[in-house]
């Protein structure tokens, strides 16, 4: 039986995803955690960066739906969250951006316009 491909994504969806990819450190967590789950003292020593800033990472990749937190008991009674890569896959292509284009919400719109806005305003700023 053939595989199905996955649908494609909204674009409040894949601009979760993109901003979650685009940051070196998140990247880093991906490629540690398709390695092995592990628990966040592991990780942050593994990586090479703070515990509240992993936190801050693992939840914005999260959020997006590219690593799971279970909760689990150690051996010595703790409760430790351990994360874990959730498969997934994106294909990028300029048909898929369209797409999902013109299924942004309001919201997004909104945010992409004042960001958009935001260099106009400097270089006016700037000028005077």
């Amino acid at each position: 039986m053939p595989e199905v491909p996955p649908p494609a994504p909204t674009g409040d969806a894949l601009l979760k995803v993109l901003t979650a990819l685009g940051n070196p450190h998140r990247m880093r967590i991906v490629a540690a955690l398709l390695e092995n789950r592990t628990y966040v003292s592991a990780l942050a020593r593994e990586i090479g960066i703070s515990r509240p800033l992993l936190h801050m990472h693992l939840q914005r990749l999260e959020a997006a739906g590219l690593v799971t937190g279970t909760l689990e008991a150690a051996e010595d009674g703790k409760t430790m969250k351990y994360y874990d890569v959730t498969p997934f896959v994106c294909e990028l292509t300029p048909h898929t951006v369209a797409r999902a284009a013109a299924t942004l919400t309001d919201a997004e719109a909104d945010t992409a316009g004042r960001t958009a806005q935001q260099p106009d305003r400097s270089a006016k700023e700037e000028a005077k």
